[in-house]
């Protein structure tokens, strides 16, 4: 009879590569891929086939890429929303203006 195989001990996950995607939201940088810029506006959007309609995703956008983020959601029918990040509160969510 053969001898039981030991399970793998337990390992750390590996530290993050230097060029590791930031969080989007936890470092305001823009949606669009590739682009490492500021954000300077949360694109407010939902998909109303999977997403209640309250419910409100969001991507971040710099200045340069925020009409191509709009477009790309509009055309789809799911753009709700632009604001400035400055509305944007942690949890995704924005703030009542009004």
């Amino acid at each position: 009879m053969s001898e039981p195989v030991p399970a793998p001990a337990a390992t750390s996950a590996p530290p993050a590569a230097p060029d590791a995607v930031p969080d989007a939201i936890g470092d305001l940088v823009c949606s669009a891929r590739g682009c490492r810029a500021a954000a300077a506006w949360g694109v407010l959007w939902n998909n109303p086939k999977i997403h209640t309609p309250s419910r409100r995703k969001v991507w971040l956008a710099c200045v340069a890429h925020r009409a191509s983020l709009e477009n790309y959601l509009r055309v789809r029918g799911f753009l709700r929303d632009v604001v400035s990040v400055a509305e944007l509160v942690a949890d995704g969510s924005t703030i009542d203006a009004g």
